[in-house]
């Protein structure tokens, strides 16, 4: 049966006349899938247009209006080996992305302002020791201003519209003394110009700017990460499902307008869309995502499946319990909503420290003013050496002295496969005592292997692989995997759900469940976590057991956190009995099994009552809502886009020394953090005392002020020597011949 699917309110018109269409593209993870996908839009006739943005997996595809049917797209992909849904943009995301490109407009009128008005003061300068005329400075003075004031208003919104906002609250912020240094050595530099004085600060003002928009727009592209992530959240929310209307005729519906009773269609290699009571059919269902089990569940007639699941070899017809709202996945989302509200009371490191800096900063400079007119000094002259203490207390060093960090200690986490999702992340994994893996797809790979493969002779398992490729059995494509390269075997014939033969120099070679191959079910070759397939060919009948393996370096990775002072456990949706020879092999004392997302939540909560920061590493969709409640956590890069959305860091690569090392580098990153904001404090503690006494002019108070931010910039690039030259002794070793399986 087929459905005409809809997709027309997703495209959109741009103001070039092309009409768009953005999707989410599943299993794009190198560079030669994003060319295969580009390649099979740009194929389309009439196709204008194809981009893959590999950070978030989105596709823009444009096309002249008429040409192209949205729905082509998504079959091209389909046929390609990559499932796409469509996509759009939220409101919250659309406005942090409109927020960061402000930032980025303000941060470049302040550089270029910043660098003519620096030509015309050192112009003004090297003249005042030589023979510049009175007249020509005013000028350079003047032309200074008509660059400054029009940049500075400008460039200097974000922290103008922030101390108002703040004022208006009845509060002070960080942005509250910035503005009025700027505010204030604008002000004054007019008035020194109309006095036709030497010295204009409007340079002070602009560079002033200039380095603290850096670190304002540095600080929000890390926040802005985890929005573009979580946007991905309809990779797994199906948007439309195959309703069955009278007469049996297909209709796709998005799955918000269905409602509970009516009857979906679900075909081989679809994602479950809603929560749902089978009604006819009988299919392998992987839940892994969904609740964490490994093995795959043979639903049949009355048994309910949940939203999320794949739906992996046979047809079924669902009767709808749930739908969008009410639905496993659904309660998912909720639980990390509220998971994620109730961790957002962390105050970072700078924050905590700008909460007490902003008021001593006001009272210092008023302070000062009101000092120097009681002492007889005029007016004129407090307020400049006011400003000049306003200057110099003004937190541009403390801005910069965690976002560059953060910025330094990111890009060498890059370079060894790991990726921030949270502007606080390295602060809160500085401060982990404990690391909670979860077992399906963390501690193991996400993928099942053969298990002994290494004891099948390799001319045999080739065969068993080349039967394998003409099955959709998921066991079949495990046996595929083990010998890459091969070509199917001619002929071959499927019996769905159990097998597949085919001929093989004269004789019939067997490929499926041990009945299906004629011999008996040896149940004592599986594990908890295991399943069976046998090979039968001229003789020979070989049991392939698979299983999924831990990762090559868990045992290496879980030696040196424990070396490191960090407690482990596991925390796991798949069985206990699945769960106790993993912790059992990898020497894991405190682990649990059967676990649902509330339940992890619960036990994560009992551990930050003792007072414990929780690391929580998984990658299931039944991890999420943990990811959100646990201090700080990881996911793998193969974990599903929601989880990888609410984890605060992503690593690459099929090792678990990428947590190892980025534990390692997040504590030297704070040690840093805190050595800026001392470096900061003490260069205010030994320059202030200077300024109040009025031996530091405006001038010098901001030169002395970019200098302190020089100094914390280039000791945040010490940040990159934390990352390691070569990987963690063991994680980079070959697989042993005879891997360790779980």
């Amino acid at each position: 049966m087929a459905a005409t699917l809809d997709l027309s309110h997703y495209v959109t018109a741009e103001g070039d006349g092309l009409a768009r269409m953005e999707l989410v593209v599943e299993n794009v993870a190198s560079a030669a899938a994003i060319a295969a996908v580009e390649n099979a839009v740009k194929a389309i006739a009439g196709m204008r247009e194809a981009r893959l943005n590999f950070t978030n997996h989105r596709l823009t595809a444009a096309w002249q209006p008429g040409e192209v049917d949205p729905a082509a797209i998504v079959a091209a992909l389909e046929q390609a080996g990559h499932r796409a849904h469509p996509f759009r943009q939220g409101g919250a995301e659309e406005a942090e992305a409109r927020h960061a490109r402000w930032l980025m407009r303000c941060l470049a009128v302040a550089g270029f302002a910043a660098m003519n008005i620096m030509l015309l003061s050192v112009s003004v300068w090297s003249g005042n020791v030589t023979d510049i005329t009175p007249e020509t400075r005013d000028l350079f003075h003047w032309l200074s201003a008509l660059i400054a004031l029009p940049a500075a208003a400008y460039a200097g919104q974000p922290f103008f519209r922030s101390a108002l906002k703040g004022l208006a609250e009845r509060r002070l912020n960080m942005d509250v003394p910035i503005s009025l240094g700027v505010l204030l050595a604008l002000g004054m530099s007019v008035a020194e110009t109309l006095a036709h004085a030497e010295h204009a600060y409007f340079d002070s003002a602009v560079m002033l700017l200039f380095f603290l928009l850096c670190g304002r727009y540095l600080d929000h592209a890390m926040r802005r990460r985890t929005r573009a992530a979580a946007g991905n959240l309809a990779a797994l929310k199906s948007d439309f499902a195959l309703r069955l209307g009278e007469g049996g005729a297909v209709v796709a519906t998005p799955v918000g307008a269905l409602r509970p009773g009516e009857r979906v269609l679900v075909r081989a290699g679809d994602r479950i869309p809603v929560d749902g009571r089978i009604v006819d059919g009988l299919s392998l269902v992987d839940e892994s995502l969904v609740t964490g089990e490994t093995l795959r569940r043979q639903a049949g007639a009355g048994e309910l499946v949940h939203a999320g699941s794949l739906n992996e070899t046979g047809v079924l017809t669902l009767q709808v319990v749930a739908a969008g709202e009410g639905t496993l996945l659904d309660e998912v989302d909720r639980l990390i909503e509220k998971a994620a509200s109730a961790r957002n009371a962390y105050v970072r490191l700078a924050d905590r420290v700008s909460r007490a800096y902003a008021p001593v900063v006001h009272v210092t400079a008023a302070a000062t003013a009101a000092g120097w007119i009681l002492a007889g000094a005029s007016v004129h002259d407090a307020i400049v050496t006011a400003v000049a203490v306003l200057i110099i207390t003004c937190p541009c060093a403390l801005a910069l002295a965690v976002p560059t960090v953060q910025v330094v200690a990111a890009g060498a986490l890059f370079r060894t496969g790991v990726l921030l999702n949270a502007a606080d992340a390295i602060e809160r994994l500085a401060q982990a005592d404990t690391v909670v893996f979860d077992k399906t797809g963390t501690l193991t790979l996400p993928e099942p292997r053969v298990a002994n493969a290494a004891a099948i002779p390799p001319d045999q398992l080739a065969l068993a692989a080349r039967l394998a490729l003409s099955s959709r059995h998921p066991l079949a494509a495990v046996v595929a995997r083990e010998v890459p390269g091969q070509r199917p075997l001619p002929g071959a014939v499927e019996e769905p759900g159990a097998g597949v033969c085919a001929v093989i120099d004269g004789l019939e070679a067997r490929l499926g469940s041990p009945a299906y191959c004629g011999v008996a079910d040896d149940a004592g070759a599986l594990a908890a976590d295991g399943s069976q397939i046998v090979f039968r060919h001229a003789g020979h009948v070989l049991r392939l057991v698979v299983r999924q393996a831990l990762r090559a370096d868990a045992s290496q990775a879980v030696a040196a956190l424990r070396q490191a002072g960090y407690a482990i456990a596991i925390l796991s949706g798949d069985r206990p009995e699945a769960v106790e020879p993993v912790a059992a092999a990898l020497g894991i004392a405190e682990w649990s099994g059967g676990r649902r997302p509330a339940d992890k939540i619960a036990e994560l909560a009992a551990m930050k009552a003792a007072g414990r920061k929780v690391l929580m590493v998984g990658d299931g969709l039944n991890d999420a809502p943990a990811l959100a409640a646990a201090w700080v956590s990881m996911s793998p890069i193969s974990a599903a886009d929601v989880t990888q959305a609410r984890a605060d860091a992503v690593f690459l690569g099929e090792h678990l020394a990428p947590v190892v090392r980025t534990l390692r580098i997040a504590r030297r990153a704070r040690a840093l953090m805190r050595q800026n904001l001392g470096i900061s404090l003490v260069y205010n503690l030994l320059a202030v005392p200077l300024a109040i006494a009025g031996l530091v002019t405006p001038l010098v108070a901001a030169a002395a002020m970019s200098g302190s931010s020089v100094i914390v910039t280039l000791n945040a690039l010490r940040a990159r020597q934390s990352a390691p030259r070569r990987r963690m002794p063991g994680a980079a070793a070959p697989a042993p011949e005879v891997p360790r399986w779980t």
